[in-house]
């Protein structure tokens, strides 16, 4: 597993899809996504060039934290148990889950500093991703003004696993069309200017559609358990 050319093929490729819109490759942050990967390869990630880690388990956060610290950009992008929000806290830089009123109430009544967070929307409707569904996420957003300690610096999606381009679109195309309907508010307290999408297998469709962040595991790191 050579990360280091891998990163150089996810970033060439980012690119190329940022050359078709019009876009800065450098508007595009890749996220290594290390849950599948031990610590030993997460250093090597960062000794490749990775400066953002995405972890889905408190537990993996910790423990590779724990060696890399402030070297790094941390994203918790996993689903958030609210009485796990206690023990991302100190680590976390961006909270990519924040699906639910009971979980800001937790992240706001815990936080000692203003937390960025996305709001992770359910775009497909698949019962089996978390998220809200799109049709509840203004409203949703509109409440974030009650919580001092939350700042929505974007929204987060995970399109269906499909070969289909058109499915695919279909989903970051209304993220970021919800993105849009959100930056129009005009809220100090969600300026709503990421957009986490894109995985291994769709993130040049992601960034055609407007994704800031990508969340890259198996083709970057590999997968190791």
């Amino acid at each position: 597993m050579n990360i280091q050319q891998n990163l150089s093929v996810i970033q060439t490729n980012i690119s190329e899809a940022c050359k078709k819109k019009n876009r800065k490759p450098e508007d595009v942050k890749v996220i290594a996504v290390t849950k599948y990967v031990s610590t030993e390869t997460a250093i090597k990630a960062v000794k490749s060039g990775v400066s953002h880690i995405g972890e889905n388990r408190p537990e993996g956060l910790k423990e590779k934290y724990d060696v890399l610290g402030r070297d790094v950009t941390w994203h918790f992008i996993g689903s958030l148990q609210s009485r796990k929000v206690k023990e991302i806290l100190p680590y976390v830089d961006y909270i990519h889950s924040l699906d639910r009123l009971s979980l800001a109430k937790e992240i706001d009544k815990r936080a000692d500093r203003v937390i960025d967070c996305f709001v992770q929307v359910n775009v497909s409707g698949e019962e089996t991703k978390h998220g809200m569904p799109a049709k509840t996420t203004l409203s949703f957003v509109d409440k974030m003004r009650e919580y001092p300690n939350i700042r929505i610096v974007g929204l987060m999606a995970m399109a269906p696993h499909t070969e289909e381009e058109e499915t695919l679109r279909s989903v970051f195309s209304t993220l970021k069309q919800l993105q849009n309907d959100i930056q129009a508010k005009h809220y100090d307290f969600a300026p709503c200017k990421e957009l986490s999408m894109g995985m291994s297998n769709d993130y040049e469709i992601a960034v055609q559609e407007g994704a800031t962040f990508v969340r890259i595991g198996t083709s970057l790191v590999g997968k190791e358990f």
